[in-house]
C-alpha cells in the first residue's frame, strides 16, 4: 500500500515485537523501492539475526535520511551487520542508537569504522550506552578522518570520565564540521574540562556544547569560560545540574562580556548553597546578568542578520 501511493515520508513501526519473517521481507522491499520514505522508526524491537540482516541489506541502497533504532538490542553481530551496510550508504544523515548496551570494545570499534568510511552521516546519537573511555578512543579514531560529514554527536550517559577527554581534546581540532557535542550525564569533572579546554578552543566549528550532569564545579566553569572567551561561534552552553557557585558564575558572566556569539546558557534556576548568605544574592544577580547578556547577544545577532540580508528595492 505504501509503495502504491508513494506518499509516506515517515514510518514508525516501533514496539511491534510480533513482526515475523514475512514482515521483515516486506519492510526490506519497501526500503529498497520507496522514493518517498525518508524516516524509519524501529525502536523497542529485537533486531537480531534475520531482522538485522534484512534491514541492513535494504539500507545499502535505501533513500532513508533518518533512522531511529533505539533499544533494539543492536550490539555485537547485529551492529556489525548494520555498519557493513552503512559504510556504503550515501543517503542516511541521522542515526539514533540509544539504549542498545553498546560496549567499549567490539561495538565502539565498529562505530569508529563507520565514521571512517561514511562521510555523509550528519548526526550520531549514542545516548545511554556503555561506550566508556576506551570506546570513546575508538570513536575518536573515526572522527579524525571526518572532513565534510558529522555535525552532531550525542554521548549522553556513556560512563565516560576525564580520561576520555584526552582522546576527544586531540580529535576536536581535526573535526571541522562538528556543531553539536553533548557530553551530559558523564562523570567528566573539573579535570576533564581542563583537559578538554584546549581542544575546544582549537575547534572553530562548535555551536552547541552540552555539559549537564558532568560533576563540574566552579573550577570547571572557569575552564569553560576560558573557552567561551576564545570562541567566535559557540551559541549554546548547557551546564545544568552541576555544583557551580558564585565564583563559577562570575567567570561565565565575565566571559560573556567578551563573547558576542553565545545566546543561550542553561543554568539551574535556584542558587547553590554557600557558606556566606550574601553569596546567595550574588548568585541570583549573576544568573540574571548572564540571562541579560545572552538576550543582548541574541538581539545583536538578529540585527546583524537583518542588516546583511538583501533589502527590497525602493519603489516610487
Amino acid at each position: 500500500m505504501i509503495l502504491y501511493y508513494e506518499s509516506t515520508a515517515h514510518l514508525d513501526m516501533s514496539s511491534n515485537t510480533n513482526i515475523g519473517v514475512g514482515g521483515w521481507q516486506a519492510l526490506s522491499h519497501l526500503l529498497q523501492k520507496s522514493r518517498c520514505l525518508r524516516r524509519l522508526d524501529a525502536c523497542n524491537l529485537p533486531l537480531q539475526e534475520y531482522p538485522a540482516q534484512r534491514l541492513s541489506r535494504a539500507l545499502r541502497c535505501s533513500r532513508l535520511a533518518v533512522l531511529h533504532l533505539d533499544n533494539a538490542s543492536l550490539n555485537g553481530q547485529p551492529l556489525f551487520t548494520l555498519v557493513c551496510a552503512l559504510k556504503v550508504n550515501c543517503a542516511l544523515q541521522e542515526l539514533y542508537l540509544g539504549n542498545n548496551k553498546l560496549n567499549s570494545y567490539q561495538d565502539a570499534m565498529q562505530l569508529g569504522e563507520l565514521l571512517k568510511y561514511n562521510h555523509c552521516l550528519k548526526l550520531l546519537d549514542l545516548s545511554n550506552n556503555l561506550i566508556s573511555d576506551a570506546g570513546l578512543e575508538e570513536i575518536c579514531d573515526g572522527l579524525r578522518v571526518q572532513r565534510n560529514g558529522i555535525r552532531s554527536i550525542v554521548l549522553w550517559n556513556n560512563q565516560i570520565t576525564h580520561r576520555g577527554m584526552l582522546h576527544l581534546a586531540s580529535t576536536l581540532p581535526c573535526v571541522t564540521t562538528l556543531e553539536t557535542l553533548n557530553l551530559g550525564h558523564n562523570n567528566i569533572q573539573d579535570k576533564g574540562i581542563q583537559e578538554l579546554k584546549e581542544g575546544l578552543i582549537a575547534n572553530r566549528s562548535l555551536l552547541q556544547l552540552g555539559l549537564a550532569y558532568t560533576g563540574i564545579t566552579c573550577e570547571g566553569a572557569v575552564a569553560t569560560a576560558e573557552f567561551i572567551v576564545e570562541s567566535l561561534r559557540i551559541q549554546r552552553l548547557d551546564v545544568r545540574k552541576n555544583l557551580i557557585r558564585a565564583a563559577g558564575l562570575m567567570a561565565l558572566s565575565l566571559a560573556l562580556r567578551i563573547n558576542h556569539s553565545l545566546i543561550r546558557v542553561d543554568l539551574d534556576k535556584k542558587p547553590k548553597k554557600e557558606k556566606e548568605a550574601f553569596l546567595i544574592e550574588t548568585q541570583k544577580n549573576l544568573l540574571q546578568e548572564i540571562r541579560n547578556q545572552c538576550l543582548s547577544n541574541a538581539a545583536a545577532a538578529k540585527k546583524t542578520v537583518f542588516n546583511t540580508a538583501p533589502q527590497p528595492e525602493d519603489t516610487l
